[in-house]
């Protein structure tokens, strides 16, 4: 468009804008002017427009027109919402005739913060990790009281208090580029400052701000809340500080308002001159936000670790210098600053980086000294006679079915490990129902054949309780004997039991935790086999061990576990995968229903039961709970029993029964004298019975995608077609995502990853174990790339120095974080 006609467009449009703002500044009340009220000035306007718009520009002005005629009887938001729609075409109207060329952000020089100058003073005399923060220079004993509300004692905890998120105030742009809804910092020019008490609250006082840039203009407002803010006095020094002309900067989240683009509560500060630094704290920055606690507000936290922040930069960097530029990492005390005063994004990026890697390695570096002082024990090496038949061959000649080729991979490997004189240590993974008890039993059988005794140990007496009845039908035709120990085992019949373990007259123990009780002894262990390791403690695992002169270990998973949740918790072994189901079992057909469609899960299980099959109803309570609006497992068992399945036997199975009651329970479900089975989550492992069908679960949004996917591994195991039903409430749309990646996966490790993604490393274990790493900055859900560079740096600084002796810092690093371990699992 030519010079002539783009100065024609802005003529026109001019005075439409100006009229625009004083009807918004008035407040929307059909201003008079001195001819015409602003809506008649508006139609006429519009019915008369410039020379050379489009057809499309004309019909969109005829209809604003059209609109503004009857401004008048409009309520107050619909005024509003019509004044906006006018500059928003206009504006886009005057866009389209110009070649607008993009502005650059504005500039904004960060000056040296306060707080940083009076640390830097008052920490000349260096602070140790150690120092008590009462002993600190501008630290007071009030602030050290409350610090230690929060675990924060000495200076190493104080550094070490990351923030929680951050405020992006180092966001610069311009008026026009402000976006609702995120933080932004602008710099421009004072074009009028009021200041005024409010008319309907005496006290509380206003301070408006009305800014301009280069592309466009913008009303910041301020509310001062106190009968001191209200004096004329206090009014007109603040109108005295934002004097016409001057430079401001300003700083908050942007949000939506009846004139555009606007700050809620921002911060401001008059620079100096145009490019003079600001000297705020916030103002431009990346402003971090930490977790506080009462009495301890954002201020004297920041005040509190900019006393420390920089002796703690000049630490020792724990890193050896060719492997940290190796890696392309930040120095550990750049990395420090970084975090706690990032000057941008990438600057936060590359500082985080670095500390996630240090406490990825670290915990590398522990799991595997914890491996190399495993290797270096004497382990009695189990070799199988070679060629005629053995223990091993005579049971998997017993079996219905061949070995898998992922079982005969895995038990390969086992066997490699039991044969070498240094003591295996390995974890098996396995979806549900992909035959581990096969493989450990296989295993415990080479144990039992080179002369030394087995060990099988499950967390639950029902779980235990099942590999018992499964083995024993096993093992006598083998001449092999099993005895079963646990908390219910009758004083006569333990007595017994451990003097035939001791003599060496028990080939193979199954139990649960009580076979890690002092009484309980072996002739002589060779192999422990632990199944559901993750519920399991690292420690209880290593008291078991130590019964034997060191027996090998094997521990088992139907908890598929996301390779960095492994590394981290199982680092110390050897982990081997059954990635193959047996053939013949059907695909579980997996549906969402909502708590309204319970009448149609009822009637799936009165079909199944009329096929002969049998069902299962989980739920996550035993009893009602006041907080909760759950169905409790007695509840239902009592309305299935008496009015949905009158004609029904329906059992029910939860964690407070006996060890005797649950065994009955499970007996009758297994044998079909009951043939539904109403269960708290004890039924998520152990509980074997191939004629079930049909798995319902109650409140399904209340488990993890983890441990449904383990209840849904009780049915299946059969030749019939299984479903499992997965009953919600509410309407909470993360809730639902997670269920439907549940019904449309049957892949294990996948539902654990999106687990880990949502819940975190603790749930998806199903218990905050001892061997959980204490991790404060690294998620092992984001940072698998990193976790994978630690493992590497630790493998090959281990390899070259075992002892960390040519590696001072670290090793210090390393035990101060088992001394913090063992005090943490002290309190515990």
């Amino acid at each position: 468009m030519g010079g002539s006609a783009l100065a024609a467009v802005d003529a026109w449009c001019t005075p439409l804008q100006l009229a625009c703002r004083l009807e918004a500044e008035a407040g929307f009340g059909d201003l008079q002017g001195r001819r015409d009220r602003f809506s008649r000035f508006v139609s006429t306007s519009l019915a008369a427009p410039v020379a050379g718009l489009e057809a499309a520009e004309r019909q969109q002005l005829a209809a604003l027109a059209r609109d503004f005629g009857g401004y008048g009887e409009l309520a107050l938001g619909s005024r509003q919402g019509l004044v906006r729609k006018l500059r928003q075409a206009l504006h886009e109207l005057r866009c389209r005739r110009r070649e607008v060329l993009p502005v650059a952000p504005p500039r904004l020089r960060l000056g040296a913060p306060a707080a940083a100058e009076r640390a830097g003073t008052a920490t000349m005399a260096r602070l140790t990790a150690q120092t008590p923060l009462s002993e600190v220079t501008g630290i007071g004993p009030k602030t050290a009281t409350r610090l230690a509300a929060l675990g924060l004692l000495v200076v190493r905890d104080l550094v070490h208090h990351y923030p929680r998120d951050y405020l992006d105030y180092a966001h610069l742009v311009r008026i026009a580029a402000l976006e609702p809804g995120r933080t932004a910092t602008i710099v421009a020019t004072v074009r009028r400052c009021h200041a005024f008490g409010s008319p309907r609250n005496p006290n509380l006082a206003i301070l408006e701000l009305h800014l301009q840039d280069v592309t466009g203009r913008l009303k910041v407002t301020r509310f001062f809340a106190g009968r001191r803010f209200s004096s004329p006095g206090w009014l007109k020094s603040q109108q005295r500080l934002y004097p016409v002309g001057a430079t401001v900067a300003v700083s908050g989240l942007v949000k939506e308002s009846p004139y555009g683009p606007g700050f809620a509560d921002p911060l401001l500060e008059v620079l100096e001159a145009p490019g003079a630094p600001v000297r705020s704290e916030q103002i431009g920055r990346f402003v971090p936000v930490y977790a506080l606690t009462e009495g301890l507000n954002g201020e004297a936290l920041a005040r509190a670790i900019a006393a420390v922040l920089p002796s703690a930069i000049r630490w020792p960097d724990p890193l050896p210098e060719p492997l940290r530029l190796e890696l392309g990492l930040v120095g550990r005390g750049e990395a420090l600053q970084g975090l706690h005063r990032p000057a941008d994004r990438e600057e936060l990026q590359r500082c985080r980086r670095r500390l996630v890697f240090d406490e990825f390695l670290l915990l590398q570096l522990a799991l595997g000294q914890r491996r190399e002082r495993l290797r270096r024990s004497p382990a009695p090496p189990l070799l199988l006679p070679v060629g005629g038949e053995d223990l091993v061959s005579r049971f998997l000649a017993l079996l219905p079915f061949p070995l898998t080729g992922a079982q005969n991979r895995v038990l390969a490997e086992i066997r490699a490990d039991m044969e070498r004189p240094q003591p295996m240590a390995r974890l098996v993974q396995g979806d549900v129902g992909s035959g581990k008890t096969v493989v450990a039993l296989a295993a415990l059988l080479g144990a039992i054949q080179a002369g030394h005794q087995g060990a099988l140990m499950a967390p639950t007496e029902v779980l235990a309780a099942q590999h018992f009845h499964k083995l024993a039908g096993w093992l006598p035709q083998l001449n092999v004997s099993i005895e079963l120990l646990t908390g219910s085992t009758p004083a006569r019949r333990r007595r017994q039991l451990l003097q035939d373990l001791a003599n060496g007259q028990v080939n193979l123990l199954v139990g649960t935790h009580a076979l890690l009780e002092d009484p309980v002894q072996f002739d002589r262990l060779g192999l422990v086999v632990v199944d559901e390791q993750h519920r399991f403690g690292v420690r209880q695992r290593n008291r078991l061990l130590a019964k034997g002169l060191q027996p090998h270990l094997l521990t088992m998973t139907a908890t598929p576990i996301p390779r960095t949740l492994a590394l981290s918790i199982h680092g110390d072994l050897d982990i081997s995968q059954i990635d193959e189901l047996p053939p013949g079992r059907t695909p579980i057909r997996t549906r969402l229903l909502r708590g309204a469609e319970r009448p149609s899960a009822w009637e799936l299980v009165r079909q199944e039961v009329a096929k002969g099959q049998r069902a299962y109803v989980v739920l996550p309570l035993v009893e009602e709970s006041e907080k909760l609006d759950l169905r409790s497992a007695v509840e239902v068992h009592r309305h299935l029993d008496e009015e949905v399945f009158p004609a029904l036997a329906v059992g029910l199975l939860h964690g407070r029964m006996t060890g005797e009651e649950k065994q009955r329970a499970i007996s009758a479900f297994q044998e079909g004298r009951s043939q539904v089975l109403v269960s708290t989550t004890v039924v998520e492992v152990g509980v074997d019975v191939p004629e079930a069908s049909v798995m319902v679960i109650e409140h399904a949004e209340r488990f993890g995608l983890a441990q449904l996917h383990q209840l849904r591994g009780r049915v299946g195991r059969g030749a019939a077609a299984s479903h499992c039903l997965l009953l919600h409430e509410g309407d909470n749309a993360m809730a639902r995502q997670r269920l439907e990646l549940l019904a449309r996966s049957g892949d294990g490790f996948e539902i654990a990853e999106m687990d880990l993604r949502l819940r975190g490393p603790g749930q998806v274990l199903g218990t905050r174990q001892s061997g959980l790493p204490d991790l404060a900055l690294a998620s092992l859900s984001d940072d698998g790339a990193v976790l994978e560079e630690a493992r590497l740096a630790a493998r090959r600084i281990l390899a070259a120095d075992p002892g960390l002796d040519h590696h001072p810092h670290l090793r210090q690093a390393l035990e101060a974080q088992r001394r913090r371990s063992v005090e943490a699992a002290q309190l515990n």
